[in-house]
């Protein structure tokens, strides 16, 4: 059974909506502009946000029209992107990256922008003063990936206590993460053999090929949004390679990887659903705090573990949040 749960650092308040409130659409078709790097309906979590809107009563083409705006990878256009949203005067923005969500900020300082910041910290990047009090036009949810890589490291050596030598897979965005799992080696003592990943679209198999060829145990992969879209491959040239693998995000297990520990991106897009419909009903970024995830879950294939004939300690399975299978 998966324990899921997101707290807002301020507790109370934005965490539950009353229904009655909810039963009541607005009168006129509400706009919402969704701006993302990649098409945002090739992934499940985006489906659970469609899911939530229509649990809410919205139904697209009836009482709600979604504009989507797809950089197809390129980042560069998503300034352009964002001002078509703009001209549409969508009644929200919602964004999903850091470039895209800084797009939206540049577009306009009046549309409401609800970000799903996903692995970066928008006090930092001056998207937001506060989470009590988020300012200007922008709120939403956050989490930071690095937080956790030391924490997911720890647990990946307590899932395969006799490993000895661990590929980090790696590319330029994640040169904070590949920090955090040197610092968190100085206690655990592994052998690492960082695995640089150049040039997106990323050569996975040629990664995969060093890594075999170093004689790596097990393959450790740092997140971004470039290595995210290559999850499918990823998962399955671990499993080729009979490499067992550790992951930031349930979606990768759920598609043959080993074990990840991170947030749930369903639930994440599911609460933003929530943060639009309040947007649409007319409350202001300003006054919806901007929550950052609290609860994380550590997720094991088990059938993968059988296939690569490992067997997950006791311990590291009474922790889980979810076992697959």
């Amino acid at each position: 059974m998966t324990r899921r749960e997101f707290i807002t650092l301020l507790g109370g308040g934005a965490a539950a909506w009353p229904l009655a409130a909810r039963a009541q659409r607005p009168g006129k078709i509400a706009r919402l502009g969704y701006l993302s790097t990649a098409n945002p309906r090739s992934v499940a979590f985006f489906r659970a946000f469609e899911e939530r809107l229509r649990d809410l009563g919205y139904i697209e083409g009836q009482n709600i029209l979604v504009e989507y705006r797809n950089a197809e990878g390129n980042v560069d256009r998503l300034p352009d992107l964002a001002a078509d949203l703009v001209r549409l005067d969508v009644n929200v923005i919602v964004t999903a990256t850091a470039p895209a969500t800084r797009a939206a900020i540049r577009a306009t300082t009046t549309i409401p922008i609800l970000m799903v910041a996903i692995n970066y910290d928008p006090i930092a990047l001056g998207y937001i003063d506060s989470l009590a009090r988020p300012g200007a036009n922008v709120t939403g949810l956050f989490f930071q990936h690095l937080e956790l890589v030391a924490k997911r490291f720890g647990l990946f050596k307590q899932t395969l206590p006799s490993i000895g030598r661990v590929a980090v897979l790696s590319d330029a965005l994640t040169a904070d993460q590949l920090k955090a799992v040197e610092a968190a080696n100085q206690a655990v003592g592994l052998e690492l053999q960082p695995l640089e990943l150049e040039n997106p679209p990323y050569n996975f198999e040629n990664a995969f090929r060093v890594a075999v060829g170093a004689r790596a145990e097990a393959i450790f992969v740092l997140e971004s949004a470039s290595i995210f879209r290559g999850r499918a491959e990823i998962a399955q040239l671990a499993m080729k390679n009979r490499m067992p693998a550790s992951f930031a995000f349930r979606d990768y297990v759920e598609i043959g990887g080993l074990v990840s520990y991170g947030v749930n991106f369903s639930t994440m897009y599911r609460r933003a659903a929530e943060y639009a419909d309040r947007i649409l009903r007319g409350v202001k970024p300003v006054d919806l705090p901007v929550e950052q995830s609290t609860k994380f879950e550590l997720v094991i294939n088990l059938k993968t573990a059988k296939t690569l004939g490992l067997a997950i300690p006791p311990g590291v399975l009474a922790i889980a949040d979810e076992v697959i299978e």
